[in-house]
């Protein structure tokens, strides 16, 4: 089967450790399933597994990914949930401390055919193309969780979203939209805060900049750069929801601020299956979409790679089978 994987890490030049080309057909233990996989979407996971980060070499070679929508061998549509727990866990997932994801443990969803636990499929809405419910089980599933699951925020509040442009971000704005916030974006980048206001952000602003009031809670995946800015920017008792740090994870905690202000900081992973599921519900019913940049087969995934390594993406890129 043709498959994208990680054949060597490199922290300087990660795209070098890259490599697209046949690998064997993958075995189906027992309780688990095939999926032949109709689309596949990047996340900066699969940049992270290149690095070095999150993936030990000795488990080399690996197939990346970790989003994905498929046909199981009976024919039955579905959407892969990449969080796998262990056997007999229950409960939230995301919580079991020996869970993993795919393309860590076991092979991702970059290739033609992926093998899950059976629980780990859904049934793929008749409404969402290949291209669209592969984008979810990953960034849209993250932002669902940190606004609905870990947020606290209610209908009319406000949310800062930091970093407007990346998946999680977009699914974000979106889905703050949709639940009836108040969405205000930043971003670097002239051109990604006026495709945020395209997207539902009421307010968007330069990265950093003062904003005209404090809001409930900011949802933060930058790291490092925004950090400071994501604390400044909460009222008393508002909460900053953490799910990612790709600009480095060493922002310095601002304790003062902490304590004084009876801020809440929250980590947020991925999503449950129940989750996902009710995404998937949530997505049918409202008729919104996540947001693609680029779709090209799964041959040109080095041309994908390169372009999420340089950060010249607004939504999700898709590669196809």
């Amino acid at each position: 089967m043709l498959a994208v994987t990680c054949t060597s890490q490199s922290a300087d030049d990660p795209l070098s450790g890259l490599t697209v080309g046949e690998r064997p057909d993958p075995q189906i233990p027992e309780g688990w399933v095939r999926v032949t996989l109709k689309a596949a979407a990047l996340n900066h996971h699969d940049l992270w597994s290149l690095k070095g980060v999150g993936l030990a070499a000795d488990r080399l070679p690996m197939v990346l990914g970790c989003d994905g929508a498929g046909v199981l061998d009976d024919g039955t549509d579905v959407v892969v949930h990449a969080v796998v727990a262990t056997p007999g866990w229950t409960g939230d997932e995301t919580l079991d401390p020996k869970r993993t994801l795919l393309s860590e443990l076991y092979d991702g969803t970059l290739a033609e055919q992926v093998v899950v636990p059976a629980r780990n499929v859904l049934p793929k809405p008749a409404g969402l193309s290949w291209e669209e419910a592969a984008c979810l089980p990953t960034a849209w599933l993250t932002a669902y969780r940190m606004l609905f699951t870990q947020s606290g925020l209610r209908p009319g509040q406000t949310v800062l979203v930091q970093g407007a442009g990346g998946g999680v971000a977009t699914a974000a704005i979106v889905l703050a939209r949709q639940a009836g916030f108040a969405v205000w974006a930043t971003s670097r980048d002239d051109d990604k805060r006026a495709k945020a206001l395209e997207l539902g952000a009421h307010e968007v602003f330069e990265s950093g900049t003062r904003l005209p009031g404090k809001v409930d809670a900011v949802l933060e995946t930058v790291g490092k750069a925004t950090w400071s800015h994501s604390m400044r920017a909460l009222r008393p008792g508002g909460t900053l929801v953490v799910s990612g740090a790709t600009t480095g994870a060493d922002p310095g905690a601002d304790l003062n601020r902490l304590f004084f202000l009876q801020l809440r900081v929250v980590g947020s992973t991925m999503g449950t299956r129940d989750e996902l599921a009710d995404l998937l519900r949530l997505c049918d019913a409202t008729g919104i979409r996540p947001l693609i940049d680029d779709v090209r087969p799964m041959a040109q995934a080095a041309e994908s790679f390169a372009r999420l390594a340089a950060g010249n993406v607004f939504g999700k890129l898709v590669l196809t089978t």
